[in-house]
């Protein structure tokens, strides 16, 4: 099998000196068991790891999984893409769920009920991730996605919860809604894509920056750039594994033992050395997430 085969994965990276956290993935859509995981991720120095859900199953099984393991941390939320699909259905199963018939407004208030209970629990260290993709959901899910994300804030700042946000080409709505619905003392930007000069109004509304192995592509110079410009203090590391594996394995699976790849990358463009970008995401990702 030639190395290059996608279906081959990465090798092992050397070790962090420091130890940190991946503050984004999602195991129960990795190849191997949670165990095996969170071993392979230990034994390079990524020995915490927030597992996020996206829709309600899983969300209880993130819940379920970080009670279970001291390691893990736990998030819940239904997708920007998930809430369309809980109102307007999912003819062609594109989801995990498989296809689903339109169950309108109350299904989705159903749903959002059932988030919030699990955002209770004292494993659940965020909602999210939430917020707004207009790459996937067109003009006719925008209302359920908008209203969805609007109920999110609200269940994190009711319950004390970072809120983690996920926002694909729609930067300026994502803003925006923050600023109306006044933001949770915590919010986590998800695999960070915005440029430099939203990386400022991130900074000053105190927003953490999470970056993901898209960094290192060729093609995410502004990536970089808004890297290059948030305060140190507000910088996170995230796989979103089993996607967006960093340089130089893109197109194979991503797994949370691969932070190392990404925070080294990150030090080069801060000119920092790897144990201060370790040292500060650790401290950032703990404050973020209050573990």
């Amino acid at each position: 099998m030639a190395p290059q085969d996608k279906n081959t994965p990465p090798p092992l990276p050397e070790p962090l000196r420091v130890a940190v956290a991946d503050s984004h993935t999602h195991l129960d859509m990795q190849d191997s068991s949670v165990e095996e995981a969170l071993a392979k991720a230990a034994s390079v120095g990524v020995t915490t790891v927030v597992q996020v859900g996206c829709d309600l199953a899983g969300s209880r099984w993130a819940a379920e999984t970080a009670a279970a393991h001291d390691s893990v941390h736990a998030t819940v939320a239904l997708h920007p893409n998930e809430a369309p699909r809980i109102v307007l259905g999912d003819p062609d199963g594109w989801s995990r769920q498989g296809a689903r018939e339109p169950g309108g407004d109350r299904a989705l208030d159903e749903a959002l009920a059932e988030i919030d209970r699990l955002a209770a629990l004292p494993q659940v260290r965020g909602v999210g991730e939430t917020g707004l993709d207009y790459f996937r959901t067109g003009p006719e899910g925008m209302a359920a996605q908008e209203a969805s994300f609007r109920a999110h804030i609200e269940i994190a700042k009711r319950h004390g919860k970072a809120l983690v946000i996920h926002d694909r080409e729609a930067h300026d709505d994502v803003l925006r809604i923050l600023r109306e619905e006044g933001a949770p003392d915590r919010v986590v930007f998800h695999c960070y894509s915005g440029d430099a000069e939203m990386a400022k109004i991130c900074a000053a509304a105190g927003y953490f920056m999470s970056f993901a192995g898209n960094v290192t592509f060729k093609n995410a110079q502004h990536l970089r750039d808004a890297l290059a410009v948030a305060p140190p203090e507000l910088v996170l590391v995230e796989t979103d594994a089993p996607f967006l594996t960093p340089a130089p394995y893109r197109g194979r699976a991503n797994a949370p033992y691969l932070i190392p790849v990404t925070l080294r990358a990150m030090a080069e463009v801060t000119a920092v050395t790897e144990d201060a970008m370790a040292t500060a995401v650790a401290a950032n990702t703990a404050r973020a997430f209050g573990y």
